[in-house]
């Protein structure tokens, strides 16, 4: 029999070098696995956005769907029946009754294609501090959004994971490998005496930016472990007043990101469903905010995840196209009857949401789950 882990590393490259990703051939044996590593420029492999779909409530599997193939994937992920409050650099953010935060990576596999529980879970310290009493039953959903600004194994020392909690309306932060508590961010004159409701937090090198539901946009320094008050980068820009708005902030580079408002309206008495998008452009240096009519050869994924931004070409989703899915909660701790109804795809130049977005298997797991799907860009490291 032929000993196919001995096989030369010359030949082992130029097999790999072949591949349009490594992944499963690290997967054979070590000596693969070392081909593998030895010939990636980047130790971590990143895919293109799926969705991760819950199955019903009697069932703990979490199901992937390529909207690109519009198939779901025969592979299911045990994550449990649960309300991820973030999905960042490939990682999942959950929160559990006791106010636990936890970072959940699961595409990361060791040789063999086990999954690396060791390595794919990150507890952080619980939540406080103790005068914030939140009911039992709302526990696991004590965080509402959570980002993270670095992959937490590949670069922990400038990892800060940043949480919004308490309705909303408070932020806090904790640097891996540097804290052993969480910061809480102080509430400050800026937000004119009155609590601001988060909707989006993301980051910029060393700076988080977050826009709240009043269409403000503020900016928050956390190099240091002094907490620097909360300034406001740019006032309320033009409003929708027909519509339940929504913003989003997605980050482009280091001096511009967009801010993507989802227009939503009343669906019955207590739904509301997505009718439209507007993009605005923010250049962060000169604090100016232009509306775009295009978005060019870029798709965008919403939903509670970090938004994300990839090329349409190049990853095969529709160019000028806003991914969007089910991320407000109409009944105490879950969806409604009709589950996560509100999703689609809205091309941006065109000003219209494209019919049967998402078809078979996956329209039909989204009718019956009772927790929101979430996009999640697959991230795994050699």
């Amino acid at each position: 029999m032929s000993d196919w882990a001995a096989l030369p590393t010359e030949i082992l490259n130029l097999v790999v070098g072949r591949l349009e990703t490594p992944k499963e051939f690290s997967f054979v044996c070590r000596s693969w696995c070392s081909a593998a590593k030895g010939i990636q420029t980047h130790c971590a492999v990143t895919t293109t956005p799926m969705m991760l779909i819950s199955s019903d409530a009697e069932n703990d599997k979490w199901h992937l769907y390529n909207p690109v193939t519009d198939k779901v994937l025969k592979t299911q992920l045990s994550l449990g029946r649960q309300l991820f409050c973030g999905s960042s650099k490939g990682w999942l953010i959950v929160v559990d009754e006791k106010r636990v935060v936890s970072l959940i990576n699961p595409f990361l596999f060791g040789v063999g294609g086990r999954r690396d529980h060791e390595k794919s879970i990150i507890r952080l310290p619980p939540l406080g501090p103790a005068d914030l009493n939140r009911p039992p039953h709302r526990g696991d959903y004590f965080v509402y959004k959570a980002t993270i600004s670095e992959d937490p194994i590949l670069n922990a020392d400038n990892c800060i994971v940043m949480v919004m909690f308490a309705n909303m309306y408070k932020l806090a932060f904790i640097r891996l490998n540097k804290d052993s508590n969480w910061t809480y961010v102080p509430e400050t004159e800026t937000v004119e005496q009155r609590r601001f409701f988060i909707a989006e937090v993301v980051t910029v090198e060393e700076r988080f930016y977050l826009v709240d539901y009043f269409r403000q946009l503020y900016s928050l320094d956390v190099a240091t472990q002094s907490v620097s008050p909360v300034k406001v980068v740019l006032g309320g820009f033009v409003v929708d007043d027909n519509y339940i708005c929504k913003e989003y902030l997605v980050v482009c580079n280091e001096k511009t990101m967009l801010i993507v408002r989802r227009c939503m309206d009343h669906y019955d008495d207590h739904e509301t469903k997505t009718k439209r998008f507007r993009v605005f452009e923010l250049n962060i240096s000169k604090g100016e905010c232009t509306e775009k009519n295009t978005l060019g050869d870029v798709a965008l994924f919403l939903g509670n995840n970090s938004s994300i931004s990839v090329c349409a070409s190049k990853s095969g989703y529709r160019a000028n196209c806003i991914y969007f899915i089910h991320d407000h909660l109409v009944v105490e701790g879950g969806l409604g009857p009709s589950g996560a109804f509100d999703y689609g795809v809205y091309n941006v130049e065109e000003k219209r949401l494209l019919e049967n977005p998402f078809h078979g298997d996956a329209g039909t797991l989204m009718s019956k789950t009772d927790v929101p799907p979430i996009w999640i860009l697959p991230t795994y490291n050699l």
